[in-house]
């Protein structure tokens, strides 16, 4: 790790900075639109504690964003983090067809961002997300500030699809 760098606070999107609550009857129908889900993700509204949350930490640390929308949805995402004023930093996203679940992706990255920074803390509203970083010694913040979905809490651990 290099001294005169910054350390790194990693912040999820859905449910922690951006509630996706308009958009979970997506989710609860069969199939699933996904389609749909990810469209509407522009119109999200914040969500202030994750807001606030990482405008404070981007004090002390650079941001990182990682979010398990897929790839596709980049140029939305980042028009959204802007709209927003939140803090510029990489947003990590999805491949198009990773289907894994977001517990084993999010590790993966915050594993190879800790190489060569310190990750200081993650924020995320999943569970077993949260479950998983701090297993592998990881600080973590459960971002508990909006309602949780049970449509999408399986998506992201069964379908690996956000």
């Amino acid at each position: 790790m290099t001294r005169h760098r910054r350390p790194v606070a990693v912040f999820d999107l859905d449910n922690t900075l951006a509630s996706t609550a308009h958009r979970q009857h997506f989710l609860e129908r069969r199939p699933r639109d996904w389609d749909r889900f990810f469209a509407a993700a522009p119109q999200d509204p914040p969500l202030p504690e994750g807001v606030e949350l990482c405008r404070e930490t981007a004090e002390e640390c650079d941001i990182v964003y990682l979010t398990g929308r897929p790839e596709r949805c980049r140029r939305d995402t980042l028009d959204w983090l802007a709209e927003h004023g939140l803090p510029e930093g990489p947003v990590h996203m999805r491949r198009d067809r990773d289907f894994r679940p977001a517990r084993q992706t999010k590790l993966e990255l915050l594993r190879r961002l800790g190489r060569d920074r310190e990750v200081r803390v993650l924020v995320d509203d999943d569970e077993l997300v949260c479950d998983a970083a701090e297993t592998a010694g990881f600080t973590v913040v459960r971002a508990r500030w909006a309602v949780p979905s049970e449509a999408l809490k399986d998506a992201q651990e069964r379908e690996g699809r956000t």
